[in-house]
């Protein structure tokens, strides 16, 4: 490890890419162990300066990809956003997930306890606010809701050991690291379909050319609220569309689809986000939050086929949430949670 620390930790203009091979060999030496507190420590906080490369992330995904539960899901799509959470918009993903699921795409969300550096609401404590406990709950509770229901939440810490065994030395150190890129893209489900969030624009071409080279038929990078992978609807948003090997700039601009609205500015905390979570797939949310999952499961459902175009992706998650399918899904995926849990 020390040899390899020595290439990364130069200094910011002395300091190196490691090749695929050299990043390996790092997340090897990290995932078991092999490493010392200090020399994984050191190694982050390195390559937090330097900048991953594509190359580095690719490695370590990899690496853990080799250390993951997995649940195939036949022509799913993963959705993937910030595991350090959301402090200053809705999680519109949570909803479109059901309203997907509803439509016919099988869809797969994931996360574990909040992490640093931001330190937000995450999936799991609106889920908690809800009544389901999904860290807590079994694989096998996990996959008979997913086989139900065509909706899976992954608690990625259980379904991926070692990433739980790191959460302590994450959290002390404070700063974004590889992982916060690896944890989203490690598709729990061999997903071809991908709707995938970034903060900065600095790193979209790097994303997408990654996530090409892992193997998404069609995608999404998206740079959404707070770094999700959620399209606002208050404004046009930046992403990059990928399909068959290629990428191109897309902006979704929700004025087109008479979606945009003023979205108010609120305190969220993880009961408030669950209770509007609900409003939606009730029916009865207050326009800006209904517009977003309407607008987020058409783009999605656009991405993979399911619809013919982003109006067409419209009509059919309306029709979904009117029809009270989306939260349907929702009832029988909580039901069947909770089924297994207490047999």
């Amino acid at each position: 490890m020390i040899s390899l620390l020595k290439e990364v930790g130069r200094g910011k203009r002395g300091a190196r890419d490691l090749t695929y091979e050299e990043a390996a060999q790092a997340a090897e030496l990290i995932l078991t162990g092999a490493a010392t507190q200090a020399q994984i420590g050191a190694f982050l906080v390195a390559e937090r300066i330097k900048m991953e490369s594509p190359d580095e992330i690719k490695a370590f995904i990899h690496a853990l990809r080799q250390r993951i539960s997995t649940y195939p899901m036949a022509g799913s799509m993963d959705c993937a956003g910030p595991y350090d959470g959301r402090t200053r918009s809705f999680i519109a993903t949570l909803p479109t997930a059901f309203v997907l699921a509803a439509c016919g795409l099988p869809t797969t969300l994931h996360g574990s306890p909040s992490m640093p550096p931001k330190w937000g609401i995450t999936l799991s404590d609106v889920l908690t606010s809800m009544g389901v406990n999904a860290l807590e709950a079994s694989r096998e509770a996990l996959v008979s809701a997913a086989a139900r229901t065509g909706f899976l939440f992954t608690p990625t810490e259980s379904w991926c050991e070692p990433l739980g065994e790191l959460r302590e030395i994450r959290k002390e150190l404070g700063l974004r690291t590889v992982f916060n890129t690896a944890e989203k893209l490690l598709r729990f489900t061999e997903a071809p379909y991908m709707a995938v969030g970034v903060f900065h624009g600095t790193v979209f071409e790097k994303i997408t050319n990654l996530l090409i080279e892992l193997g998404v038929s069609r995608g999404i990078v998206v740079q959404g609220m707070e770094g999700s992978e959620d399209l606002g609807v208050d404004k046009r948003t930046r992403t990059y569309l990928i399909q068959d090997g290629a990428s191109e700039l897309f902006i979704v601009d929700p004025e087109i689809y008479e979606l945009m609205v003023e979205v108010p500015a609120l305190e969220w905390t993880a009961e408030l986000q669950a209770e509007t979570t609900l409003s939606v797939l009730r029916g009865d949310a207050a326009l800006p939050y209904l517009n977003m999952v309407l607008l987020n499961s058409a783009v999605r459902l656009w991405v993979s086929q399911k619809a013919g175009s982003i109006e067409e992706g419209i009509y059919m998650a309306r029709h979904a949430i009117e029809q009270g399918a989306a939260l349907q899904k929702y009832t029988e995926w909580t039901d069947a949670i909770k089924l297994v849990s207490t047999t």
